[in-house]
């Protein structure tokens, strides 16, 4: 594993493929309030880039040019978060998603865990450290720990999406999770027009 760490954007010639995997690091958990300060990417060949954002620097066109390119398909976990803080920060509306957070949610339908560290040690047997999930990630001089941490949220996903894909369409669930997927761009609008925690579809 190698892990690379670009400042404010990723050099031009790097090719990523048709599929990349992509998380974030922000300052907390509300988007408008708690800042972008990286972008996690990798191929799926056992590398991570690793793109490192001061506060109101988020020009970025080479990152900005290939997450809009919509013939690549971009692999998440958890990509409500995520496409929210790439929307909000960096102005990128996604096509072509896929996130293993919902493929679990509908297949592990016996667990009530379905978080990254969860469907790496079921799934493909690894095991993930979380110690640096609540780090301090505004500092543009991160450690080594935080490097690997970070590679280790995109560094699996390729892996983790065979082994859903295949569960999915074992259990006849694929079209709903495509629909799922479909919907996930205007539920990031909601979430950022104040819908977040509001169930449109609800009676009351």
């Amino acid at each position: 594993m190698t892990i690379f760490l670009h400042k404010h954007d990723i050099p031009s010639e790097i090719q990523f493929g048709n599929a990349i995997a992509i998380d974030t690091e922000t300052m907390g958990l509300n988007i408008v309030r708690d800042r972008l300060c990286l972008v996690q990417l990798s191929a799926g060949d056992g590398n991570a880039h690793l793109v490192q954002f001061e506060a109101k620097k988020y020009e970025a066109p080479n990152l900005k040019k290939l997450l809009s390119d919509n013939s690549k398909l971009k692999i998440f976990h958890f990509a409500r978060f995520d496409l929210t803080a790439l929307l909000f920060y960096l102005g990128i509306e996604m096509e072509n998603i896929y996130c293993t957070k919902i493929a679990s949610k509908l297949i592990r339908t016996y667990s009530d865990s379905h978080g990254l560290k969860a469907l790496c040690d079921e799934l493909i047997g690894v095991e993930l450290s979380k110690k640096q999930q609540t780090s301090y990630w505004g500092n543009f001089e991160i450690s080594e720990k935080q490097k690997e941490y970070a590679a280790s949220d995109v560094l699996h996903l390729h892996r983790l999406k065979e082994k859903l894909d295949q569960m999915l369409k074992r259990e006849n669930r694929t079209e709903i999770f495509a629909a799922c997927l479909k919907f996930l761009p205007a539920r990031v609008k909601l979430d950022l027009q104040g819908f977040s925690n509001v169930d449109i579809f609800a009676h009351n």
